[in-house]
């Protein structure tokens, strides 16, 4: 087991054991880890990733698999993967996983300075309140609260955020076409199941979809956020013309002329940037090691992988 020592550590280290010949890497954390492990492990438009690329064809590098032990404040992937929150059962259960190729989700977003960089996410990515939120998000409040730390942010964020708007333009999958939409959030994700009190937040995703499902909300009013929050966590929730639930090849949005307040983007639970912001699918781009009893049989894009 080797240990991350800083931000972005955990990308180095599954870079140093791929290229040392492991054929499959388990970040041992939360969400946020395995963001940072699968930057160097996913290949792009049919190419390895950067530590597939140094590694040597013996390691079979292009399919080193990469999956979870759950230890973090957040646990989507593996609640989505069906596994135990017990570090030993999530690692016995995996020792019969099976190897299956999956897309992953990509956002390209801006720094401070206005240079644009790209990241992939697996679970969801964000901007809006989502974005704010894990700007906002301490570590060490992470590290001494757990997922209390979330609920506490939550309720500030309810009382405090005035929910400003921006401008999106929706792909929509199959018909190809693009319209777009002034809204105040938006999530695009990869995963079926959240876990915790949003579980059931957007059905339909799957980490098998060759496309994003795309929640948008189109409303700037406090009362209606927490009126469907409230119906998440009840499992009650709908859609509707302010609330709208959407399948997209892509997404890109940006800054209202008239805009005051500064938009951050999230991916993974990680704060990354502003806007402006396009998210994508990478197809075929992630080895993942997925327990045999939770396969997503039937979900398209999905590949095995055999060693």
């Amino acid at each position: 087991m080797l240990a991350t020592t800083a931000p972005e550590s955990a990308g180095v280290l599954a870079q140093e054991a791929i290229a040392e010949g492991c054929d499959t890497v388990l970040a041992c954390g939360g969400d946020g880890t395995v963001h940072e492990a699968m930057q160097t492990m996913v290949s792009s438009d049919g190419a390895l990733g950067s530590a597939a690329a140094s590694c040597s064809a013996a390691a079979s590098c292009s399919a080193a698999a990469l999956s979870v032990i759950p230890m973090g404040t957040a646990n989507a992937l593996a609640m989505d993967l069906g596994l135990p929150l017990s570090p030993v059962k999530a690692a016995k259960m995996l020792l019969t996983a099976e190897r299956v190729r999956v897309p992953v989700g990509r956002v390209f977003y801006c720094d401070s300075a206005g240079v644009t960089h790209s990241r992939y996410f697996v679970v969801a990515a964000g901007i809006g309140a989502d974005g704010l939120f894990f700007s906002r998000l301490d570590s060490q409040m992470k590290q001494r609260f757990g997922y209390l730390a979330y609920l506490i942010e939550s309720i500030r964020m309810a009382v405090t955020h005035t929910f400003p708007l921006f401008k999106a333009s929706f792909t929509e999958t199959g018909s190809g076409v693009v319209r777009s939409e002034d809204i105040s959030q938006l999530l695009a994700v990869r995963v079926s199941n959240f876990g915790g009190l949003v579980r059931h937040l957007v059905p339909g995703a799957a980490i098998g979809n060759p496309n994003l499902h795309v929640l948008a909300f189109k409303t700037r009013s406090r009362l209606r956020y927490l009126q469907f929050m409230a119906a998440v966590i009840a499992r009650r929730h709908s859609y509707s013309k302010r609330i709208e639930l959407m399948d997209c090849s892509t997404v890109e949005c940006s800054a209202l002329p008239d805009a005051t307040e500064q938009l951050f983007v999230e991916a993974d639970g990680e704060w990354l940037g502003t806007l402006p912001v396009r998210f994508e699918v990478v197809p075929q781009a992630l080895t993942l090691l997925v327990p045999k009893k939770v396969l997503p049989d039937g979900r398209p894009a999905r590949t095995a992988v055999t060693s």
